[in-house]
């Protein structure tokens, strides 16, 4: 079992670009898009089996 994958890099540099490009937005905005990018990480997964 891979515990870092790629995939999860992408998926934090995504996060982290979030985070401190748009810093004002309220916290309910970073969680809707962590939880957004996290299930198109996971959709990219089960295309790539």
């Amino acid at each position: 079992m891979k515990q870092f994958d790629k995939i999860w890099w992408l998926w934090l540099l995504l996060v982290t670009i979030w985070n401190f490009g748009w810093p004002s937005v309220p916290p309910i905005a970073d969680v809707l898009v962590a939880v957004v990018l996290s299930i198109g990480v996971m959709i990219i997964k089960n295309r790539k089996k």
